[in-house]
Order: C-alpha cells, then sequence, then structure tokens
C-alpha cells in the first residue's frame, strides 16, 4: 500500500496469515472440539477427553484474542502520545480531553492542515471514529498499524 495513496476505502489491513488462516482454524478447533463433545455424549463414551478438546478449544480463542487486543493497545497508545505532540506543535495546546482513544486512532489520518480544525470538531460534535475518517479531505498515510 506504500505506492498507492490512502484513503477511507483502502485504509484498512489485513494480516493474512492472522486475520483468515488462524480465524479459521481457532474457528475449526472450537468447531470440531463441540461436535466431538456431541458425538460422545450420544454414544455414551468418555466424555472427558472431549471435554479436555473443548477446554483447550476455549483456551485457543481467548489467547486469540489477547494476542490480537494487547498490540493494539500498546499501538493506539503511542498513536495518542504521537498525536497530541502533533496537536501541541501545531497548535501549542494538547489535544481536548474529552477526544476518546478512537477517536485520536482516527485522527491520526488527517493531514496538518487539517488536523486542529478536525480535532474540535470531533471533541465539540462527538464525532464517530468512522464519521472523523469520513470527514477527513487529504489523507496522510499511515502502513504501520494493522
Amino acid at each position: 500500500m506504500s505506492q498507492q495513496s490512502q484513503n477511507y476505502t483502502n485504509h484498512r489491513r489485513i494480516h493474512p496469515l492472522f486475520h483468515v488462516l488462524l480465524t479459521l482454524l481457532t474457528a475449526g478447533l472450537f468447531i470440531s472440539a463441540v461436535v466431538e463433545l456431541a458425538r460422545s455424549l450420544k454414544a455414551g463414551n468418555q466424555v472427558f477427553p472431549a471435554v479436555l478438546f473443548l477446554i483447550i478449544s476455549i483456551m485457543f480463542i481467548v489467547i486469540f484474542l489477547v494476542v490480537r487486543s494487547y498490540p493494539l493497545k500498546a499501538q493506539d497508545r503511542a498513536i495518542r502520545a504521537e498525536e497530541n505532540l502533533r496537536h501541541y506543535v501545531l497548535t501549542q495546546t494538547l489535544l481536548d480531553p474529552r477526544l476518546s482513544v478512537k477517536q485520536i486512532v482516527a485522527l491520526r489520518f488527517a493531514t496538518d492542515e487539517e488536523f486542529p480544525a478536525l480535532c474540535k470538531k470531533a471533541a465539540a460534535d462527538q464525532l464517530s471514529p468512522d464519521a472523523i475518517k469520513k470527514s477527513i479531505q487529504k489523507w496522510r498515510t499511515d502502513n504501520y498499524r494493522i
């Protein structure tokens, strides 16, 4: 995407190994565990191995969600700090405390020219992150966050 300019329609990034392959494998593991537990219960077989299989699949789901959420939180903190510094450099004031982290993450796509005014509007009107992105006239590319 570094060759192509970024905009509202193409700014989302997907990591195929995580978003596709690992999601499908995790879902398949969970479905298999539920099917195996149902088969064991119906056949009157020992249920313990099937329950363990289900517990392991639930553990993978939890790990899958945590593995995604922790780096995003770290990225959000970095973006908040970067955008607060950028706002300070441009306006000599810190970002409005009414802005949520999600709003600030959306504001990072605004160019320096429209960033301060869009920050004010986002805080005053409590714009959603999606509305903020749609309001941006000229996008500043961010190819680092997935």
